[in-house]
């Protein structure tokens, strides 16, 4: 696959201005094209003002800016975007326009370049039609804010090739956005059921069912949101939603098209008025109407195969901010309430139909199942997939599960001969879900913890024995699990993105799935202990250099990489290597009797004092069990078998999630400062 270089972006309004300012932010160079200066110029600005506000909330330094604003070229000039390797349609939403820059980009573009549209509204084989390139022409749609919000909903039409598909997901990978693979039709995924949730409410206000405060207060309790649908609509323009509704009505039927008090309230070119006191008693009939429009056009749109349950999860998790996607909501209202809900709406309205997959699982009895890790077999690679972008491909009891069912499945296919592990989105696996863990720490239940821990070590062994060659797809960052997973894979393949790092002593535990065992076995313990005493980033470039990472490539070279290996067979994972000479000072740092000083709170005889200083105040924000634990193991660890390294893992698993630092830190996860007692 070949390098992407140069991205352009046409229109520079905010959506336009959002993308290109997003891809900058990502390293990549981009090409923003308006008809005019002044388009132009307020794009640059708006591109401007968001990065000073970044500047101010720390999230850019002003070098970062002024890198950022020299890979973004603002022009009127479209032969600039000729040599593009993709470019991205961003103008207002009207057909004809829309149609016209695509007919015009056809003849500047080159061949090979692939051009996208950002359309909410209209279907994407009608613009691939007007060009020469039906198969190189793909919706990638963007939500609000595009530099902000990291959903991309990626629309091949039925003559759009594989390729363009594979590269349109690298270049949402590229630029930091999580995307969600969807068919070519009306509202594609998540604007099929969240422009209804807006219409819904205007509909209640129009039959007097509520009023606004009280429909806002029911919108924000059932989906947990922040803003309710009229505070949406005057954030984002009611004519927005005018617009959408009348497309989706247009498609779809009556059921979608656009209440009459929205229309009004457009003519009037004023806001909804927010102002009043909430009607309690109102509050749940608001929610069940909603949950009845939302959940049911959720499943509608599965029900067509416009895209899967899982992936509309993660678009309202994402894309909307809601906390649990539609499915997860019906399988927390549970099945039998939904369905009488969906009825409802399927009596009020005559041409909304219950969907077939509500009927079949409310005869099931059974909540929905979510598939979280999928397997793919292209002649003898097979790519298992941790698709849980929405939480970083956090490890949890039902991944682990479905991990070792892909994997099995793999190792069992006669024609493969490697099996290569990633994670969907920006990282590779952040680690176990801390979650599960307070949930199981609160219920008296940590022998389950050590029984899935038991279980992921089953696993990890089995991919590191594996006769088929394993490899890890680290491009993204990975932490504690992620980290471990990657590390018992035979192989690793990473991209500049990739990252290792073991934070678990800063949140009151140590890396139980093997982090420890196989880090000795390959730095030996000195190194072993200093990263994970100091939770310390190893970036993709230090861990080659380390000998851990096995090829480290540019993301279009992957493929490559992973093909060589394969031809090459399996490398010696453990295998002799010299320590490169600037890591020497934490070896000498972390042997034995410099390690027992530095748990006592003391700078070790002979040490670098201004080092060991800053080590010290490093881990003294750590776990101190954690710490002498982590510390003891790894030096056990170091004197036995593997298998005899993970049972004394296992063995003190109990202990330290027993203790109150682990349920300190664990808790405190994202909140506060851990304040660790040593209990």
């Amino acid at each position: 696959m070949s390098i992407i270089s140069k991205i352009g972006v046409v229109g520079a309004g905010n959506m336009g201005s959002g993308i290109a300012q997003k891809i900058a932010q990502e390293g990549l160079t981009v090409v923003m094209v308006d008809t005019g200066d002044e388009w132009v110029k307020r794009g640059m600005d708006n591109i401007q003002r968001l990065l000073r506000e970044a500047a101010e909330r720390k999230i850019f330094s002003p070098d970062e800016i002024g890198r950022i604003l020299s890979r973004i070229t603002g022009t009127t000039d479209f032969q600039a975007l000729a040599d593009a390797d993709l470019v991205i349609e961003a103008v207002f939403e009207d057909k004809a326009v829309k149609t016209e820059v695509f007919k015009r980009l056809d003849r500047v573009c080159m061949q090979k370049t692939i051009l996208a549209t950002n359309t909410s509204s209209f279907y994407v084989r009608e613009f691939a039609e007007a060009t020469s390139r039906p198969d190189r022409v793909i919706g990638l749609h963007y939500f609000y804010h595009p530099a902000k919000n990291r959903l991309l909903e990626v629309i091949p039409h039925g003559k759009t090739s594989s390729q363009t598909i594979d590269r349109a997901l690298l270049v949402a990978k590229l630029h930091g956005k999580t995307p969600i693979l969807v068919k070519d039709a009306p509202g594609f995924a998540v604007n099929r059921f969240f422009v209804p949730f807006l219409n819904e409410a205007a509909r209640m206000l129009e039959e007097g069912l509520a009023d606004i405060p009280t429909i806002e207060e029911g919108a924000k309790r059932a989906f947990r949101i922040g803003m309710g649908p009229f505070e949406l609509m005057n954030v984002t323009g009611i004519p927005i939603a005018v617009h959408a509704s009348a497309t989706l009505g247009h498609e779809l039927g009556p059921f979608y098209a656009t209440a009459g008090i929205m229309k009004s309230q457009m003519e009037k070119k004023a806001n909804w008025d927010l102002s009043g006191e909430v009607q309690e008693e109102k509050i749940a009939a608001v929610m069940d109407r909603l949950y009845g429009v939302c959940l049911g056009v959720a499943a509608a749109l599965v029900d067509e195969g416009v895209t899967t349950m899982e992936d509309t999860d993660r678009g309202a998790k994402i894309g909307l901010r809601w906390a649990l996607g539609p499915f997860e909501i019906m399988n927390r209202l549970g099945i039998e309430k939904t369905f009488a809900l969906v009825e409802k709406v399927a009596e009020k309205y005559p041409d909304f139909r219950m969907p077939g997959l509500l009927t079949r699982q409310r005869q099931s009895g059974r909540p929905f199942a979510f598939m979280l890790v999928n397997l793919a077999i292209d002649k003898d690679m097979a790519t298992i997939t941790i698709n849980r972008p929405e939480a970083m491909n956090a490890l949890n009891e039902t991944v682990v599960e479905q991990l070792t069912e892909r994997f099995s499945e793999a190792e069992q296919s006669p024609g493969v001969s490697a099996i290569i592990f990633q994670g969907a989105g920006k990282a590779f696996v952040a680690g176990a879900d801390i979650r599960y863990f307070v949930e199981k720490i609160k219920a008296g239940k940590i022998a389950d913890i050590v029984d899935f821990t038991r279980k992921g070590h089953q696993l990890f062994r089995r991919i590191e024995d594996s006769n088929k060659l394993t490899i890890a797809l680290l491009d993204g960052l990975s932490m504690g699990g992620g980290s471990e997973l990657a590390l018992a894979c035979q192989a690793i393949v990473a991209t500049p993105a990739g990252s290792l790092s073991f934070p678990e002593t800063g949140i009151g535990i140590y890396p139980g799935l093997g982090g420890m065992l196989r880090l000795g076995r390959l730095l030996r313990p000195e190194l072993a202990k200093y990263f994970i005493f100091t939770g310390a980033t190893m970036t993709a470039s230090d861990a080659q250099e380390l000998g851990i990472v096995t090829r480290l490539v540019e993301p279009s070279a992957v493929d490559e990489a992973i093909r060589n290996l394969i031809r090459e067979g399996r490398p010696d994972k453990y295998r002799s290597r010299p320590i490169p000479e600037r890591f020497a000072l934490w070896r000498t740092l972390f042997n034995a009797e410099n390690t027992a000083a530095l748990l006592k709170g003391k700078i070790p005889p002979g040490a670098d004092e201004a080092v060991a200083s800053k080590i010290l105040k490093t881990i003294g924000k750590k776990a101190p069990l954690a710490l002498k634990l982590v510390n003891q193991i790894i030096d056990r660890q170091a004197k036995v078998s593997p298998d005899e390294g993970i049972e004394i893992e296992l063995d003190r698993l109990g202990e330290i999630f027993a203790t109150a630092d682990a349920l300190e830190g664990l808790s405190s996860l994202g909140r506060k400062k851990p304040e660790y007692k040593g209990l």
